[in-house]
């Protein structure tokens, strides 16, 4: 029976706010779309009234979501307060929204994959109280046994310890990252648009709000501090202090950069505030970065990393016989949906059944 027909179901109005959100429409937009009062549309969202068949059809074609999505059991909320973004300088407050909705279908798509797989288990510590965000980087590399060699892989290396990582919705370029807890397990979002090196450090930079901010704080101290914490775990000082040349020269930094996989803004960054750089030196080479343009446009771009658990968990379903679609009738969400989410990080290859 098709959730149009079946009258003792009700409508779950967190679901209808989710898509709602997820395809960038307001309140009052969605209202004057589908023909009812935006107090209406209200009360369909706090579930104090339902819609007819005949507007509930109209939110189904106007949001392009499967009908059984909104009939489905409580979604694992996601707010603007319990997560934690790396920029939202340029973003406005409904892609904001957008992101956070997409958001909560990966939480289902996470979901789905631990009632399948057994995934690695949580082992990030609480750092809040170390002290500096650099002590806070050496003891997480102690406490992981990482020493003071560079990281060959950062989705790999939060995968390891039970981060699950997914891909921002590429139509939302101005929002680098984001991370969140959500049911005690730790999850980052990346804007796998940005070059390899940015993403490298926009992990790193979430790893230090997950183990450094379980309380939330001052937002801008919050994010200066994660800053610190990801240039310290990516570039060691002391492995900076051992390999770099005694002149810090834009020649040297292009070579060095290979070595951490960091973008040259960032090691020039690094090298100045572990002092191998005084003040005007580094302000003549940012100089040099800006009129080469190589602030936006890496030099000697690295290759892009991907997610290794992702990747076993679609090679294992497709040998399964399961498809993309069927994960996504499974959660009841658009195909695309789920293409967004892993955008970047593995080759999903699950073809729809013909």
């Amino acid at each position: 029976m098709s959730p149009l027909d079946a009258k003792p179901m009700k409508l779950n109005p967190e679901r209808l706010r989710t898509a709602r959100e997820r395809r960038g429409y307001s309140m009052i937009e969605l209202a004057q779309r589908i023909g009812v009062t935006p107090r209406q549309m209200s009360n369909y969202e706090r579930g104090t009234s339902q819609p007819s068949a005949g507007t509930l059809a109209l939110i189904l074609k106007e949001l392009r979501f499967p009908e059984a999505f909104f009939f489905g059991d409580r979604l694992v909320p996601i707010t603007a307060e319990n997560a934690t973004f790396r920029s939202l300088r340029r973003t406005t407050a409904t892609q904001r929204n957008q992101v956070l909705a997409a958001g909560v279908i990966a939480m289902e798509l996470n979901r789905a994959i631990e009632n399948r797989f057994n995934l690695p288990a949580v082992d990030l510590p609480d750092l809040g109280d170390v002290g500096s965000p650099g002590a806070a980087a050496a003891s997480l590399r102690a406490m992981w046994g990482l020493g003071e060699a560079p990281i060959a892989n950062t989705i790999a290396l939060l995968e390891v310890h039970g981060v699950r990582v997914f891909s921002l919705v590429e139509e939302l370029r101005e929002v680098n990252a984001f991370s969140i807890w959500v049911e005690a397990r730790p999850f980052v979002f990346l804007n796998t648009m940005k070059s390899a090196e940015a993403s490298r450090f926009d992990a790193m930079h979430e790893l230090g709000h997950l183990v450094l901010h379980r309380q939330n704080g001052d937002p801008r101290g919050m994010e200066a501090e994660a800053n610190q914490f990801a240039a310290a775990v990516l570039i060691p000082s002391a492995d900076l202090l051992a390999v770099a040349p005694p002149m810090i020269t834009l020649r040297a930094l292009l070579k060095l950069k290979k070595r951490w996989g960091v973008s040259v803004s960032a090691l020039a960054h690094r090298c100045h505030e572990v002092g191998m750089i005084g003040p005007w030196p580094y302000r003549s080479l940012c100089i040099q970065l800006n009129e080469l343009g190589y602030r936006a446009n890496e030099p000697e771009p690295m290759d892009r990393e991907t997610s290794r658990v992702l990747a076993k968990v679609f090679a294992l379903l497709r040998k399964e016989g399961v498809s993309l679609t069927d994960l996504a009738a499974e959660i009841a969400v658009p195909r695309d949906e789920l293409e967004r989410i892993v955008f970047g990080l593995a080759m999903v290859g699950l073809a729809a059944r013909p």
